[in-house]
């Protein structure tokens, strides 16, 4: 048999940079910078092309493919924005990657290619005597000092080492008395291979419900969906994303769709000694997905033999068989809903192709909790009044309960219309316990809970749900929740330590700038704050939170005509559209105007604005309000839990 040789590791420097194409990093001056994923492929493309232009359709051709599920100008532009963000380049005056309008891009630093030094074998013959210090180079002579300290460390080495031994010994005659800690698992992007890039995004659908299936397993912590897709398309090597997880096994395998047919590949790795354990392919019908999945997800709790409750057999017993074109538009919902949620655009597609799901199959209860989620964000995000948001929501998702008790994401929506709609704190809490015990691995649930937790005082068991996500999602991704948190506790020096990790992990994410923003503001620090607001504006396309607070904060630092302008402008969009009388009454309290902002706070209380749910109690844009008698009788009326 014959093996090819490894290819050889390509490094491209430019500037202080260098780009290992064979590792997938970029670093700067030796240190390794956050870029991964679609911006790190792009930039490699431009590099291995500098001086020629690099159009469009060839960057479409090589990463997306012209028939492939994505929004490919948003994807190419946010890349782009990425690579400058992490580069420090410019658009007006680029010194890396030069825009060339309505065509593509050009990168015009100079490159150089660096190569691994060569490694010399030596193939002369060496005897018995030098073969064992062939190679050595001479030793150092160590002074006695230095020589009397190593010899100090190694003897305490040797009896920490023996105080170890001891423990584990003892350990091992009570493992009967000690809980293990749950053994943890990541499922890696699955493989397209069906040869149609179009069907990607079904790939990295299967992938998150496999995922969800998998975290139904109590004795299991599950890594969620957002975190293992950075690793979709890595060269790193299984140990190495492992150590990254802090996962014990790792799930990668490949997927074939073909006409009616699925035809799925998985094998379970040991992950830090890249030994495989098990592998199965399955093929099935594509109405009987859901049953594919509980298989899988069923094997792989054998394979690493963690026993299953009663509870969690039933949950994993046998699904109902799903119309096959309803469960492609229900994944294409998801696609919609879970890789754009903020924007409007993507959350009337998700809407569309949720509902489409539900016309081709009634009884599928997924599509309903989907959608239910889908009105949540559009509630939340204020592209639905909340009149319309949430109680649209509340009824689809019970809608998916009746058919579905254990639909974890459906719980969960409940969980969060029952705080923000209902007002029914109880039932609120009840949801997100529910969620967390029949999906303990869900992320998104814990995420929920912790900022229900901060919402209601209990700070350390906020902060506890908080690291438990964390576990969960160790992404840059989770850093919204983090920030979130500590501004419904109205903690603002962790607030502004917390944004600042979100802001340096992703310098594009307005959420995390805004929260700086509020940080800052909280802190008394306006002058500081005024710049995050004024990024997060420009960033969010002009969203309604960091234009108030830009608003506030000019109309407290005396720049009275730019806030009354941002103030008109809200008021003006409010004829069209849904703008939060919370917002408003916000930037009127900065101006001074309290009668017409307790006025607007009346209103969003009748209209259940979420606004006023998530701020009211620590927001500190309308503290000169709060020893108004008219705002303490509103405070009042929410019986807030104590």
């Amino acid at each position: 048999m014959s093996s090819s040789a490894p290819p050889a590791a390509r490094v491209l420097r430019f500037d202080t940079y260098e780009l290992d194409l064979l590792a997938g990093e970029l670093r700067k001056r030796g240190i390794k910078l956050r870029l991964q994923g679609q911006p790190l492929q792009v930039l490699g493309i431009l590099v291995q092309s500098a001086g020629n232009l690099v159009t469009r359709e060839e960057l479409r051709s090589q990463l997306w493919q012209v028939d492939t599920f994505v929004d490919f100008d948003h994807s190419l532009h946010n890349a782009i924005a990425r690579i400058r963000e992490a580069l420090g380049d410019s658009t007006q005056t680029p010194k890396y990657i030069e825009t060339l309008p309505r065509r593509g891009y050009r990168f015009i630093a100079q490159v150089e290619e660096v190569q691994p030094p060569p490694i010399k074998v030596d193939t002369r013959r060496v005897d018995a005597s030098t073969e064992a210090t062939a190679g050595v180079p001479p030793a150092i002579p160590i002074p006695w000092k230095t020589r009397w300290r190593i010899s100090l460390i190694a003897a305490l080495c040797a009896c920490c080492l023996a105080a170890v031994a001891g423990w584990m010994a003892w350990q091992h005659r009570h493992a009967g008395s000690v809980v293990a800690a749950p053994r943890s698992i990541a499922v890696l992007p699955l493989q397209n291979l069906s040869g149609d890039p179009s069907q990607e995004f079904f790939a990295d659908a299967m992938t998150d419900e496999l995922i969800t299936e998998i975290s139904r397993i109590q004795a299991l912590r599950v890594i969620s969906h957002t975190s293992v897709m950075e690793y979709k398309g890595t060269r790193k090597h299984l140990p190495q994303i492992a150590r990254e997880l802090r996962v014990d096994d790792i799930v990668e395998g490949s997927i074939v769709r073909e006409g009616g047919e699925v035809r799925v590949t998985v094998q379970l790795l040991d992950a830090a000694n890249d030994r495989h354990l098990w592998s199965e392919d399955y093929q099935r019908p594509l109405g009987s997905i859901l049953r594919l999945q509980r298989e899988i997800a069923q094997s792989i709790a054998q394979q690493v033999r963690v026993k299953l409750t009663s509870q969690q057999e039933a949950r994993l017993g046998p699904a109902p068989a799903v119309n096959p074109q309803a469960y492609d538009d229900y994944l294409r919902g998801h696609y919609y809903l879970m890789t754009l949620y903020s924007m409007r655009q993507p959350l009337d597609t998700a809407k569309r192709y949720f509902e489409e799901s539900i016309r081709k199959d009634p009884g599928f209860a997924p599509a309903y909790a989907g959608l239910a989620n889908t009105y949540l964000q559009m509630a939340l995000f204020r592209s639905l009044s909340p009149q319309d948001g949430y109680s649209l929501g509340m009824g689809v998702a019970r809608k998916a309960l009746g058919l579905d008790n254990g639909n974890a994401e459906a719980h969960s929506t409940l969980g969060m219309l029952k705080w923000q709609y209902e007002r029914d704190w109880p039932g609120a809490a009840r949801e997100f316990e529910y969620t967390i015990a029949i999906a303990p691995s869900y992320d998104c649930a814990r995420a929920y809970h912790a900022r229900y937790l901060a919402w209601t005082n209990r700070r350390d068991e906020a902060v506890a749900e908080i690291t438990r996500a964390r576990e969960l999602n160790p992404s840059d991704s989770f850093a919204n929740t983090e920030s979130s948190v500590y501004f419904l506790l109205g903690d603002y020096p962790n607030l502004i330590e917390a944004s600042r990790k979100g802001v340096l992990s992703d310098p594009n994410d307005w959420i995390e700038r805004h929260f700086l923003g509020v940080g800052y503001e909280g802190s008394g620090r306006l002058d500081e704050a005024i710049p995050e607001y004024q990024k997060a504006v420009a960033m969010s396309g002009g969203d309604q939170d960091p234009s108030a607070s830009l608003a506030h904060a000019y109309a407290m630092t005396g720049r009275r005509p730019e806030a009354e302008k941002i103030l008109l402008d809200l008021e003006r969009k409010s004829r069209s559209g849904y703008v939060s009388p919370y917002l408003l009454a916000s930037i009127n309290a900065g101006l001074g105007e309290k009668n017409t902002a307790i006025e607007l706070l009346e209103k969003a209380y009748r209209e259940r604005d979420m606004g006023i749910m998530w701020f009211v109690k620590t927001d500190p844009r309308i503290d000169n309000l709060r020893s108004d008698p008219r705002f303490q009788a509103l405070l009042e009326r929410f019986d807030f839990p104590r």
